[in-house]
């Protein structure tokens, strides 16, 4: 990765928040958070990177954006923008600037907006992702993505959404939105964009820093620090490992400890809603010996919570290990989740198991018809071959 490849993926989301605070406007914030960059790749190349590159960026983006406003005459519309003083680069520090990442995230996530609209704009505008990535992730064409991301933000501009982290009331309506946004960021980075992870991680320890009371603030913070503790050991030689075969050493001791910690923590608050089960799930999984009963419990607890048959799919796994496969695949064939290819690789692992090859063979290959990521299509591939 090149240093303005790191830089983009390091400091998108801060600079952009910022403009927008600054300016009001997510076009106009995105256009001068573009030129920033645009300079960077020239001026860089020239002089070396800066020793804050945030701060260069941030100040180069403010200067662009308000000689885009001086060139188009409206200057006297936007005269807040030039109260502020242009800071001198050389100047700069870490702290410059805040972090406004988190009203950004709540902007994103307003009720007026729908659910697609929200998870699509936070991921373009706090994790930097293009627009044709957010497509793939939602599979549609590139063109329906872009309109949604331009309606998204014409309906911000038109109904007046400020940019703030919403009073007490608004804001524990919408923390369930901000938190399942966060956490889809942490799994667009767990599926093989590791700087994404550190991102979703930083925005929950803003949150958790904001909401102390929320124990789902902290179960999610908890649940990603877990996932997070066995990045390094879900892939060999670029191939995708499973949590059965994965080498325990070489998860990271001190992210379970603090996992566990915060896991504790949300407990203590009462905590009983889907991140803290799902954290308690994945502490459990983090253990030399699996307690699959407790685990299989909690599944069961967090299937009545959320009424999801993906999590129903998890509890049949862990049934297995406690009933046998026939007990997990009673529960497997009542799922109407055909096109959902965890379904059929789990039901092919399962049959497997059970010695009824032709069978397992089938539902391999249907998970392979509904697979493109690459790393899971081998795997599929080489059960096939076994």
């Amino acid at each position: 990765m090149t240093t303005l490849d790191r830089a983009f993926r390091d400091h998108w989301g801060y600079v952009l928040a910022s403009m927008i605070g600054f300016l009001g406007d997510f076009d106009l914030a995105e256009e001068a958070t573009q030129d920033a960059f645009s300079i960077a790749v020239v001026r860089w190349a020239r002089d070396g990177t800066p020793s804050n590159p945030r701060g260069w960026l941030t100040t180069t983006a403010r200067n662009r954006a308000i000689d885009r406003i001086r060139r188009e005459r409206t200057l006297r519309e936007k005269t807040r923008l030039l109260e502020v003083e242009e800071a001198h680069v050389d100047d700069l520090d870490g702290d410059t600037f805040p972090d406004e990442r988190l009203e950004l995230i709540f902007t994103c996530c307003h009720p007026a907006l729908s659910t697609d609209a929200q998870v699509a704009l936070t991921l373009r505008t706090v994790a930097g992702l293009t627009t044709g990535e957010i497509a793939r992730a939602f599979l549609v064409g590139e063109p329906t993505m872009a309109q949604r991301l331009v309606r998204a933000k014409r309906k911000i501009k038109a109904a007046g959404i400020p940019f703030r982290v919403p009073p007490e009331p608004q804001l524990r309506e919408r923390v369930a939105a901000v938190l399942s946004i966060v956490y889809l960021i942490f799994n667009e980075g767990y599926g093989g964009r590791g700087d994404l992870n550190a991102e979703a991680i930083n925005l929950g320890r803003a949150l958790a820093h904001l909401l102390p009371g929320e124990p789902e603030v902290h179960g999610l913070l908890a649940l990603m620090l877990l996932h997070d503790a066995r990045r390094d050991s879900r892939f060999r030689d670029g191939e995708l490992v499973l949590l059965a075969d994965q080498d325990p050493a070489l998860w990271d001791g001190a992210e379970i400890a603090e996992g566990r910690e915060i896991l504790d923590h949300a407990l203590t608050l009462g905590g009983r809603g889907p991140y803290v089960m799902q954290a308690a799930i994945a502490s459990l999984h983090a253990d030399p010996v699996r307690d699959w009963p407790q685990i299989a419990a909690l599944y069961e607890e967090l299937a009545v919570l959320t009424g999801s048959p993906v999590v129903e799919l998890s509890r049949a796994v862990a049934v297995a290990e406690i009933d046998g496969t026939d007990a997990a695949l009673a529960i497997v064939d009542g799922l109407e989740l055909d096109e959902y290819r965890y379904l059929h690789s789990v039901r092919g692992e399962l049959l497997r198991r059970a010695g009824r090859d032709a069978e397992s063979r089938a539902a391999y290959e249907r998970a392979l018809e509904l697979t493109d990521d690459g790393p899971e299509q081998r795997l599929i591939e080489r059960r096939l071959a076994e």
